[in-house]
């Protein structure tokens, strides 16, 4: 059998072949599309996790784990109805007050570069509304501050002091 030649095939068919050609020649596929695009997520990825943090994300997820911890301080003193206090020490803060049953609290900084600034101590309770708080925190010593409050109902919030 044999093939028609381009003289014998109807306009129309041979517009339709010719833009199909065309087309297939300019342009990439979709799955194409889809590798490179795979490619760049994977390596930005690679490279987002390489890169260590910087010291106000550093400071910010230390504020948000005091945070945590106080308000887990302040749950423990209503509920034993013993006063628990926080106080900043050299090398992290301590636990003042905490029932000798109840399992330990962290007494450290996650970054040894934090620390507490100025900080009288908080007493956590053990009523259920405590005096207005606040906790100050830096990484260095020209670097940004973190500010941990509470009016004395609501939970600790963070905050960065410019």
């Amino acid at each position: 059998m044999q093939l028609p030649s381009p003289a014998t095939r109807s306009p129309a068919r041979h517009a339709a072949a010719s833009h199909v050609a065309r087309a297939w020649r300019g342009g990439f596929t979709l799955i194409e599309l889809m590798v490179v695009i795979a490619i760049i997520a994977i390596g930005s990825a690679m490279a987002s996790l390489a890169l260590r943090d910087s010291a106000q994300n550093q400071l910010a997820r230390e504020g948000e784990r005091l945070a945590a911890l106080l308000e887990t301080a302040r749950a423990i003193s209503r509920a034993s109805g013993v006063a628990v206090q926080w106080r900043p020490t050299a090398g992290g803060f301590a636990w003042d007050g905490l029932p000798p049953t109840q399992t330990p609290l962290p007494t450290h900084w996650l970054d040894a570069g934090t620390a507490a600034v100025g900080n009288a101590p908080v007493l956590l309770g053990p009523d259920p509304v405590i005096g207005p708080q606040t906790v100050q925190l830096r990484r260095a010593e020209s670097g940004p501050r973190l500010e941990l409050q509470t009016d004395g109902l609501r939970p600790f919030v963070a905050s960065l002091v410019p």
